[in-house]
């Protein structure tokens, strides 16, 4: 699979390197809600900035990704959506709840500090 996890305190960061198939997206998503529990990690960042294409199937993966995690105790932000991308993901009316997304790393952390620290705030 071709996405480097890191740990950096109490969070996880997931770099996609390159497209993923169902079958990575899905070990994707397992292996993260398995880190979130091992590591009692309170949030992840997802970076997407290497997809050319977010379909239908891994929008749904990381939908998947964000409820699981948050049902481990986790919050999740995705982060480095391209420009192209999103413009397709809105115009294919892909079901995006519910996702919360970042422009960089530097604001994906305090996103998470906010929503982790109880201070709220909804990403968007």
């Amino acid at each position: 699979m071709s996405v480097a996890i890191l740990r950096e305190g109490d969070y996880l960061i997931a770099s996609i390197q390159s497209d993923l198939s169902d079958s990575e997206v899905v070990e994707l998503r397992n292996e993260l809600t398995e880190l979130v529990g091992t590591h009692r990690s309170r949030g992840i960042v997802i970076d997407v900035a290497a997809l050319v294409v977010i379909d239908s199937f891994v929008a749904r993966a990381l939908r998947s990704i964000v409820l699981s995690a948050k049902l481990r105790g986790a919050e999740t932000v995705i982060v480095g959506i391209q420009p192209d991308v999103a413009i397709a993901m809105v115009h294919f009316r892909l079901n995006l709840q519910p996702l919360r997304v970042a422009l960089d790393l530097d604001q994906a952390r305090s996103l998470l500090e906010r929503l982790t620290s109880g201070g709220g705030g909804d990403g968007r």
